[in-house]
């Protein structure tokens, strides 16, 4: 009986396995076309239409006792500041984090401002607006340069009201010296 060589053998199977593969990829392209491209359930309750997305959270109108003209409104209970510009529309509007020591609801002006600094916390903050003191305490709005927004430390008497970096942004871009700040309950 004659020698098949090694290199003739190892050469019939891969042309027989490449002979099988083509086979079965033309059976399998053939059958593709009489399934749909995605499964279809086999509970007839999950075909029911998909649940209503749950609605954004509505965001609270401007306090009806903030004022007119360009201002800042922030609401102690809401722990919100509402950006307002000089035509009476709000800019923007954000949650802030309040220090342990508020101002009194009423009517005041930014009294300074410093871009860089350190807060009553430690922490290092930018765009720091202040418009008022209660007892010796300072308060004003800053934004953490790590963008944290720690709950305030009863222990400790703080007036800083934190915002997040872009919001602290556009605040400081808002209000400058003798702006109007304007505290709600």
């Amino acid at each position: 009986m004659p020698r098949i060589g090694s290199g003739t053998l190892v050469t019939g199977l891969t042309a027989a396995a490449l002979a099988v593969i083509a086979v079965l990829a033309v059976q399998a392209s053939g059958s593709a076309a009489d399934r749909p491209a995605t499964a279809i359930p086999s509970n007839p309750a999950s075909t029911a239409p998909p649940a209503k997305v749950p609605p954004v959270a509505k965001v609270p109108p401007l306090p009806a006792q903030s004022g007119t003209g360009k201002r800042v409104v922030y609401g102690l209970t809401d722990r919100r500041v509402w950006l307002v510009g000089d035509d009476n529309k709000v800019l923007r509007t954000f949650l802030v984090a309040p220090g342990s020591v508020d101002p009194v609801p009423g009517r005041y002006k930014v009294t300074s401002r410093t871009a860089r600094g350190t807060g009553g916390d430690g922490v290092a903050i930018e765009h720091v607006v202040r418009f008022a003191t209660v007892g010796s305490t300072v308060i004003g709005f800053s934004a953490a340069v790590d963008a944290s927004m720690p709950s305030p430390d009863a222990r400790k008497k703080t007036g800083g009201i934190r915002e997040k970096p872009a919001d602290g942004d556009a605040l400081w871009k808002l209000a400058v010296v003798d702006t109007r700040i304007v505290v709600v309950r």
